[in-house]
């Protein structure tokens, strides 16, 4: 049986996720399932947690960005819930998720 899919509006720079388009600021609209959210979910938690990581890094002086594991995990995470906004969104999410040219190209 498949899972009904429902509208989501997301705003990625908070990983706020939420049923309602009036309820805060969002960014992308998006049509998923309940197992979606939840791997998207988990995607922002995972970012949350690589975040404080890096706030305690930050405090090492001689660890440059691009020498930082954390740093390439958010980067890689962060890819990734673009990717799953990408096939999930509306056109407008698609067209601005295209401009911002973070997607490999095979997406």
């Amino acid at each position: 049986m498949d899972e009904q899919k429902k509208s989501y509006y997301i705003d990625v720079g908070t990983g706020h996720i939420s049923s309602n388009a009036s309820s805060s600021t969002w960014s992308y609209k998006i049509e998923a399932t309940d197992e979606e959210i939840s791997q998207l979910r988990e995607l922002f938690n995972q970012n949350y947690s690589t975040e404080w990581q890096n706030f305690f890094r930050a405090h090492v002086p001689f660890v440059q960005y691009h020498y930082d594991r954390e740093n390439d995990t958010y980067d890689s995470t962060i890819q990734q819930v673009y990717g799953i906004i990408y096939k999930l969104g509306d056109q407008e999410a698609k067209s601005h998720i295209e401009s911002m040219n973070i997607l490999p190209k095979n997406q």
